[in-house]
């Protein structure tokens, strides 16, 4: 018989729920005390989280059987997807979804249902989509990622970062999801806009700055700290002719040199988890791709953290094992921890009790996912407690993304900024008056008078007695050319025409949608975003017509690009006296257009990637392998922008590098007469390697902002174990080409081969 209790005793507290306890401790005591559905339960993250809730007429919220059910089915909930999303896929609006008042309350809701059906009280993950700010009702939209790369600024972006993070924990979410890891290696594919760049580099140092913001440091998140899932791992930006989800022809050593070293910079940095992507890595599908998950992401890193696939990415796996449940025990054992949507990983019991998984790999990665839970401390506190940040302040760093992204690409006799002698200025164009297609995709949907408009920014902050008129002049798409008489006599009676030209991203009711939320027929405006991938690089026809017609008025022309990718518009760089990108700049990005227009602050963006003439060039990027026949007879083969390119209203003069140690100095001086920010770029050129080498890589940055006839000394630090190479320090690819190079020599260790 055993030892009986004293009826008054204290009751024995398991070791998983004392929060003195070492986490192992923990995460090992639960784990023994589950049933293997339990177990199963915390790998599945089957629902979409808006089918978790509806609302009463009288306004509040109320759980659906949909939930019930889900909870039921596995004696709780491991993880649930997009309780907050707001979006034309999801449906969702104002009116129908938790706004910023009340999000935290039903995510409260939706965890007391799970806690009361857990039979150990295993709190869920509450995970969201925070690709540019957290995508929610009422959440702060910052720019998309290809804006904040052309910012050149981790400093700003991890700020920003963190306020995203603090908005998503005070109303109740616990897990980012973030694109950060792709390459922006072909501008045909419409996900662009999520990418840094097409830099490996350049993507590292920004996904530090946001593992840094979002995350912070220590063991134990703050209650304002959101844990960050990396999207998507790996090689997602190099699928064939910019299709999304389409093969990869992806080799190892381009693998690791140019896809892999930001999800490395992210993991050093302390990111706890990556999202497996769609693509193969020679022939094998990312989330069923054990040398990728395992053999290198742990293996070799030491990666502790979490993968999760990303959306139905497991059950696309039955295409190689023919069912689902083989599917589902593929990516487990590849190294998979939680699902998205999927049915493979909901058989995950049957695959054990077949003896396709071992249940000690199954509980591996039950621990990971338990392990994230004690992080984030909701066994101690699982409900909401923290304070909504600032919305002004969110709406500033937002402001000054997209401030530091324009980015000036040429400007003719100083037409730019705006001269005293203009006092008359026709804003034209379908990107001119509109909020919604600055926005990108993965947005919630903006409330009535947020955000302003290129024509509001203009009308704003022009000096009083400015007169500023408005023509739209033709739609994103489209041949209807009916608008374009108003435009041209607008122009015509001006002294300055700004034209704002571009793309949208805009998700609307009337677009269908795949199973996963890509867009799949397009009926709207919508020209980028998940799924609208394109064939060729130009505007819109009707856009074309626009750019010849007020171009042929001879009012000086300023044409600003708001786009989600590179598009080739080299007329606008032939017939336009000045030129700007300000890519998606998000709701307030009108502000940011017209202080650059204006003068009121200095163009500061670099471009992230380069700027092709046509889409019949492609691929364009900087980085690519030093080869002697580059060139075509009927075109230029050299891109119209290149990478790092940005012009400043000052100038701006480099003087000759020098190393002292593994730091490379060099003075910059501002030799205008405006305040501004240069961006001094470290490049390589390998000159003894055991493989063909790169033109030109990145290797290190600095921003620096000088007033007029000040000059600092920047120092930018080199990596070790370079071999012999040239060090060209410019301000653009194009000019570290022709840069004066500085031969620094260091034993070459790399091997020729790269094993994944």
């Amino acid at each position: 018989m055993p030892p009986q209790e004293h009826p008054l005793a204290p009751a024995v507290v398991p070791a998983y729920l004392d929060p003195a306890a070492p986490l192992d401790t923990r995460v090992a005591d639960l784990l023994s005390r589950m049933t293997l559905r339990e177990k199963v339960g915390q790998l599945n993250q089957r629902m979409y989280g808006w089918d978790a809730y509806r609302r009463t007429p009288d306004g509040d919220f109320e759980l659906t059987e949909a939930l019930y059910a889900e909870t039921e089915r596995f004696a709780g909930l491991g993880a649930l997807y997009g309780l907050m999303r707001a979006d034309a896929w999801s449906g969702v609006g104002h009116g129908e979804g938790p706004g910023a008042q009340d999000g935290a309350g039903l995510a409260d809701l939706v965890q007391r249902h799970v806690l009361e059906h857990s039979r150990l009280r295993v709190p869920a993950l509450f995970v969201e989509e925070v690709p540019h700010g957290h995508m929610a009702l009422d959440g702060t939209v910052l720019p998309v990622n290809l804006a904040v790369g052309a910012t050149w600024d981790p400093g700003l972006y991890e700020r920003a970062a963190a306020h995203a993070a603090a908005e998503l924990r005070a109303r109740g979410g616990h897990v980012a999801l973030v694109s950060a890891l792709d390459i922006a290696r072909d501008p045909r594919w419409g996900r662009t806009e999520e990418c840094y760049g097409e830099d490996p580099h350049l993507a590292a140092r920004l996904t530090e700055a946001l593992v840094r913001g979002m995350q912070g440091t220590g063991e134990v998140f703050a209650a304002d700290k959101a844990p960050v899932v990396l999207k998507h791992f790996a090689g997602q930006g190099a699928t064939v002719g910019g299709r999304n989800s389409a093969e990869s022809e992806l080799g190892l050593r381009e693998l690791h040199e140019i896809h892999l070293p930001a999800a490395r910079a992210g993991i050093r940095a302390g990111a706890v988890a990556v999202m497996s992507a769609y693509n193969e890595v020679d022939g094998v599908p990312c989330s069923g791709n054990r040398a990728l998950l395992t053999g290198l992401l742990r293996d070799r890193w030491g990666f502790e953290g979490l993968v999760m696939a990303d959306g139905l990415a497991v059950d696309r796996l039955a295409r190689l094992t023919g069912d689902p449940v083989s599917a589902g025990a593929l990516a487990l054992n590849a190294g998979v921890d939680l699902s998205l949507w999927d049915e493979g990983f909901t058989h995950l019991e049957e695959a054990v009790e077949r003896g396709l998984v071992r249940e000690e790999t199954l509980d591996t990665a039950v621990a990971r996912v338990l392990r994230l839970k004690f992080r984030l401390g909701l066994f101690e506190q699982p409900y909401s407690t923290g304070e909504l940040p600032s919305a002004e302040r969110g709406r500033d760093l937002s402001t000054a993304l997209a401030r530091a992204a324009v980015t000036l690409l040429h400007n003719d006799g100083g037409v730019l900024p705006v001269p005293a002698t203009v006092s008359r200025i026709a804003v034209i164009g379908p990107q001119s008056a509109t909020v919604v297609h600055q926005l990108g995709d993965y947005t919630a949907p903006q409330r009535p008078g947020v955000g302003s408009s290129v024509l509001d920014g203009l009308r704003r902050l022009a000096p009083p007695g400015f007169d500023v008129r408005h023509a739209r002049g033709c739609a994103l798409t489209g041949d209807d050319l009916s608008g374009i008489p108003e435009a041209v006599a607008e122009a015509a009676a001006c002294d300055l025409a700004v034209l704002v030209l571009g793309g949208s991203s805009a998700r609307t009711p009337d677009t269908e949608f795949d199973a996963n939320g890509a867009a799949r027929t397009v009926v709207s405006e919508m020209t980028c975003g998940e799924g609208v991938d394109l064939a060729g690089l130009r505007l819109g026809e009707a856009q074309h017509a626009l750019l010849d017609a007020v171009t042929a008025t001879g009012t000086p022309t300023a044409v600003v690009l708001v786009q989600g990718r590179p598009h080739a518009v080299p007329e606008a760089a032939d017939r336009a006296a000045a030129l700007l990108t300000a890519w998606y700049p998000g709701p307030w990005g009108g502000d940011a257009v017209a202080e650059v227009l204006l003068g009121l602050t200095d163009p500061a963006g670099r471009l992230p990637v380069s700027m092709p003439r046509s889409a019949a060039q492609l691929p364009v990027y900087y980085n690519h392998k030093d080869t002697e026949y580059g060139r075509y007879v009927d075109e230029s083969a050299e891109p119209l922008f290149s990478f790092g390119h940005g012009l400043s209203y000052t100038t701006f003069a480099y003087g000759e590098p020098r190393v002292a140690g593994r730091t490379v100095e060099v003075d910059v001086v501002n030799t205008g007469e405006r305040h501004g920010r240069t961006v001094v770029q470290l490049y390589i050129r390998r000159l003894r390697t055991p493989t063909w080498p790169r033109t030109l890589e990145l290797c290190a940055f600095e921003g620096v902002a000088l007033a007029p006839g000040q000059c600092r000394t920047v120092g930018m630090r080199l990596a070790a174990d370079l071999g012999a190479v040239e060090i060209r320090v410019a301000a653009s690819a194009r000019e570290a080409q022709t840069a004066v190079p500085l031969v620094f020599d260091q034993s070459f260790t790399a091997p020729a081969d790269t094993p994944l």
